[in-house]
């Protein structure tokens, strides 16, 4: 016979509920219907949300890689680098003003300036963006410290380019190495971080970007692409100061200034001490103008040395140019006088001399023979500027153009572009048409511009008032340079009474600034440097 099963009724439930454990007589409420006798239409599908795992959209603030420690140290220390960068940039750009102790780097200090500006560049963009993390950030990372070890081993392995970088420069590019590296670790550090969080907040890790996310990275990959490209042609730059080192200079390289850099000089000629008639014959201490007297004046030196108008010459490139090292700052007339004072000493050249100086070369020469005026037989300027002139070369705008044009010259696009494509050489890039693009070149003109109308002038208008009067003087204008300017022509006039003892004052009415670079400026030189060698004082019986 069939049984049947009475179903608990709801009123039945409530009250075993009501009673509940411990109530009543001890009774316990009974399990609900689906688990005694299985589902039923009344069974919820789904667990209830109150009783699961209280996930967060991954959206709200909560789910970010700063709960962990690791990430937010890794943060803390980016700080701490991106202070300790900006301080050392600083000191960099100090340093081009006024060179503190220890801070002189003998080449271009440009290009410690652009390692610690990649330095500090690289660490703003990680710092912006420190909570997006990309692929691309950290491959562009990557490729940074690649090119910056390629760097660091250039300078370390030549010896040319170390020692023109000093302890600056390798310090600056081990820096940057080091600092792009850190972006990595730090990239990834906050991406792990992020997916850790993610997970255990939200249940998975997050694959989309919000469109604010996408641009932090579209910035920050665009940065880091133009820092890339940046470091890469430096590398290249300074693959062709590496080679350019393969070029010996001529004459020799002497120490001054307490051996912190050195000075090249260079002699030519028959030997030093009387002639065959016991004539004391002068040497010819060229000065270069805008240019170092490797560019026109020493081939002209050669050519009258071979044809007997002058029996000797010597030069030395002022400090920052052609083959010598760049000097600290400030550096004034009577500073880099100083050096070739002293540079002449350690090589033996004792004089007397014949002064030969073009441009602004023609004030360094102006301030030598202030100083050496009992060795000075004779001096001859080619064009050369006034010190009431000094204004133009100090400029603020002229100066900052050219510090503008320093601090990207580690980049040297038209550099490279002037060695691959018009086939510049060595020769050319140390001395020759595309120096000026060098930043040794560059800083020394920068130097120049800024004490042109304090300490530069100072010097020149006190070497005017204890100059030898009685110094025979020639002194040889372009035509061209005053006609086009009318205050060129009045202190020339001005400059032709620099003694009492004036021989010549010739105007080539047809030569450009660079006298030398016509034919009739050329015989001209040679002919008044050959009446002043001339004029030597036999030597007393």
């Amino acid at each position: 016979m069939a049984t049947t099963k009475n179903w608990p009724q709801d009123s039945d439930r409530d009250s075993s509920s009501a009673t509940g454990p411990g109530r009543g007589r001890g009774t316990s409420t009974p399990p609900p219907p689906h688990e005694e006798y299985g589902p039923n239409e009344h069974t919820r599908l789904l667990p209830n949300r109150l009783d699961s795992t209280p996930y967060l959209s991954p959206d709200d603030p909560a789910v970010s890689p700063y709960n962990l420690w690791t990430v937010r140290l890794a943060r803390v220390l980016t700080v701490f680098l991106t202070v300790l960068t900006f301080l050392w940039w600083l000191l960099m750009i100090i340093s081009l003003f006024v060179t503190p102790p220890g801070f002189h780097a003998r080449g271009s200090p440009f290009f410690a300036f652009l390692f610690a500006s990649v330095a500090l560049c690289i660490l703003g963009v990680e710092l912006l963006f420190f909570s997006v993390p990309s692929k691309s950030v950290r491959i562009l990372s990557i490729v940074s410290a690649v090119l910056l070890l390629v760097d660091t081993i250039v300078i370390l392995a030549v010896e040319g380019v170390r020692h023109e970088e000093v302890w600056i420069g390798v310090a600056s590019v081990i820096w940057a190495t080091l600092v792009a590296v850190w972006a990595l670790a730090a990239d990834r550090t906050v991406q792990w971080g992020k997916r850790e969080e993610e997970q255990r907040l939200t249940g998975r890790p997050e694959t989309r970007r919000t469109l604010a996310e996408w641009s932090q990275v579209l910035i920050s990959s665009v940065v880091l692409v133009g820092v890339a490209v940046v470091v890469f042609l430096m590398t290249l730059n300074l693959g062709l100061r590496a080679f350019d080192t393969r070029l010996a200079p001529p004459g020799q390289r002497l120490w001054v200034d307490e051996n912190k850099y050195q000075i090249h000089l260079y002699c030519a000629g028959e030997g030093k001490g009387p002639d065959r008639k016991g004539r004391i014959v002068p040497t010819v201490l060229f000065e270069g103008g805008e240019d170092s007297v490797e560019r026109g004046l020493w081939q002209f030196a050669d050519d009258m040395v071979k044809n007997g108008s002058i029996s000797r010459y010597c030069f030395a490139d002022r400090p920052g140019m052609g083959w010598s090292d760049a000097a600290p700052s400030p550096l004034s007339a009577s500073m880099a006088s100083d050096v070739l004072s002293e540079a002449l000493v350690r090589a033996g050249e004792e004089g007397p001399w014949v002064l030969a100086s073009a441009g602004i070369g023609s004030l360094y020469s102006r301030v030598f023979s202030s100083r050496h005026g009992a060795e000075v037989n004779g001096i001859l300027m080619i064009d050369p500027l006034h010190e009431d002139l000094l204004s133009r070369v100090g400029a603020p705008g002229r100066g900052f153009k050219i510090w503008l044009q320093g601090a990207i010259s580690p980049i040297g696009i038209d550099r490279l572009l002037s060695s691959l494509v018009r086939g510049r050489n060595s020769a050319d890039r140390i001395w020759g048409r595309t120096a000026y693009q060098s930043g040794k070149w560059i800083f020394a003109k920068f130097q120049e511009s800024l004490v042109a109308a304090s300490l530069t002038k100072r010097d020149v208008v006190s070497s005017r008032a204890i100059q030898y009067k009685d110094t025979p003087l020639v002194l040889i204008s372009s035509g061209e340079q005053m006609r086009r300017d009318s205050e060129w022509e009045a202190k020339q006039r001005d400059l032709s009474h620099l003694t009492d003892n004036l021989k010549y004052w010739d105007v080539i009415k047809k030569a450009p600034h660079r006298v030398w670079d016509t034919l009739e400026g050329r015989e001209m030189i040679e002919k008044r440097l050959k009446k002043l060698v001339s004029q030597s004082v036999p030597i007393a019986e």
